[in-house]
């Protein structure tokens, strides 16, 4: 028997992602793939593979897993959940092999949403239309066209297991900072008290959040005297819509590729990870900038993603460099800190 990754249990939303189903717009289809496509690219590279290579996308979700019929590799970054090995606790941001008869517990976030644990070669799901990413609306990808259930038994490729085990630096979620938008294309359908509000006032994300798009309360945004109604056309990711509640809409992975309500700005793409890893009831707040500084900004996301495979660590050398860094300066009476 081929070796398979058993979710024993699974609390939270899961899918099967990779870098995208791309060019497939025209059939009005988005791409999917990660909401964080930097944790995902970290989980990815500790385990040797590509950055785009399919692995779990978790959303606010705990899991127990086993592997039956061998061992794997793995490795989770993202949102900082607990780990444990059989009970034992393990970093996560590090790689490590799961046997046999091991069991490992990821638990829920402790903050942020999604965290991404991959496994050595990827996950052999069928492709569908050139990509393993799950469309949850299309029923196209990941497992079967469905997300991941309790229960479920992933394929596993065959991958050597000689290699040591890596670490990278955790990756930062950015919660708190601003989220970065070029206005438009449709900012002249606002009023400038609409625009207004929308740059200076602090928002909060919706119990309407998904991995199609995030509805944000908080003041309204005022249109102008076109009203909220547009001719449909093409929308992005990071587009943010206004309809005629005023409330904003930030598109995300899932959306829908066209839409017939005024677009007041785009957030750059650098920044997408920035709003997908806030929970509702938490603060959004946008800051404008132009198309050569959010240009600017993707290649350096870029670079950063191309980077992680020459910023891995070996494991062996974790403890020095902990003992190095003189945690112990940082610590504190934890009755008095109760106080």
């Amino acid at each position: 028997m081929s070796a398979r990754l058993h979710l024993a249990r699974l609390a939270g939303a899961a899918s099967i992602q990779d870098g995208g189903r791309r060019g497939h717009l025209r059939f009005g289809l988005s791409a999917s793939g990660p909401m964080d496509p930097l944790a995902f690219a970290a989980a990815n590279r500790l385990v040797g593979n590509g950055p785009d290579a399919a692995a779990l996308e978790l959303g606010l979700a705990g899991a127990r897993l086993r592997v039956e019929g061998g061992a794997a590799r793995l490795a989770l970054a993202g949102a900082p959940s607990g780990l444990r090995l059989d009970g034992d606790p393990l970093a996560a941001h590090r790689s490590f092999i799961l046997r046999e008869g091991a069991e490992l517990t990821v638990e829920r976030p402790r903050e942020g949403v999604f965290a991404y644990l991959a496994v050595a070669g990827g996950l052999p799901v069928p492709a569908v239309m050139g990509s393993r990413a799950l469309h949850q609306r299309a029923a196209l990808g990941g497992l079967d066209g469905r997300p991941l259930h309790e229960g479920d038994r992933l394929p596993l490729a065959a991958a050597p297991m000689g290699e040591a085990d890596h670490a990278l630096d955790p990756v930062p979620l950015d919660r708190d900072a601003p989220v970065r938008v070029v206005l438009g294309p449709q900012d002249d359908h606002f009023s400038q008290a609409g625009l207004a509000t929308f740059l200076k006032a602090t928002f909060t994300v919706s119990n309407r959040a998904d991995r199609m798009g995030y509805q944000l309360d908080g003041p309204e945004i005022a249109h102008g005297s076109g009203g909220f109604n547009i001719v449909s056309d093409a929308t992005v990711a990071g587009s943010v819509q206004v309809p005629g509640s005023g409330r904003p809409i930030v598109l995300l992975a899932d959306r829908q590729t066209t839409g017939g309500y005024p677009k007041i700005a785009t957030v750059i793409s650098a920044d997408l990870r920035r709003i997908a890893q806030r929970r509702p009831g938490e603060a959004v707040r946008f800051a404008a900038i132009d198309l050569a500084a959010a240009t600017r900004l993707a290649r350096d996301a870029a670079a950063r993603i191309a980077a992680l495979g020459s910023r891995l660590r070996p494991v062996e050398g974790e403890a020095e460099r902990l003992m190095a860094a003189n945690l112990a300066g940082a610590a504190v009476d934890a009755l008095r800190a109760e106080d």
